[in-house]
């Protein structure tokens, strides 16, 4: 699981330009499965993404697609962590499950009953 932290290294005028473009990123990749949540942070400074994926390889591949980065007007700092703890709603995040993502669609299955 990693935690995204995206900096706005560009204007906001940058940014709104590039906002319709970014969200067809985040569209893209909430129906791969690799998404979970995001968000603008505040104050409007960057962003957030809750973001899984096979590797810190993998997701800085995805990450490097989006119009923010491609244009430079974010940096992005990846924390890579395993969930120990959630609330009941998100217990399928939790360590000793593994995500797979099938044909759009994110699968958890029980590493250990």
């Amino acid at each position: 699981m990693f935690l995204v932290l995206l900096t706005y290294a560009k204007g906001l005028d940058v940014v709104d330009g590039l906002l319709a473009e970014h969200a067809r990123f985040l569209d893209e990749h909430y129906a791969s499965g690799a998404f979970l949540l995001s968000g603008r942070r505040a104050p409007r400074t960057g962003g957030v993404i809750l973001a899984q994926a096979e590797s810190r390889d993998a997701l800085m591949e995805i990450l490097s697609r989006d119009p923010f980065s491609r244009e430079g007007a974010a940096r992005y700092e990846v924390v890579e962590f395993v969930p120990s703890k959630a609330a009941p709603e998100l217990a399928g995040l939790l360590a000793g499950r593994s995500c797979r993502v099938l044909e759009k669609a994110c699968v958890f299955s029980k590493i250990m009953e």
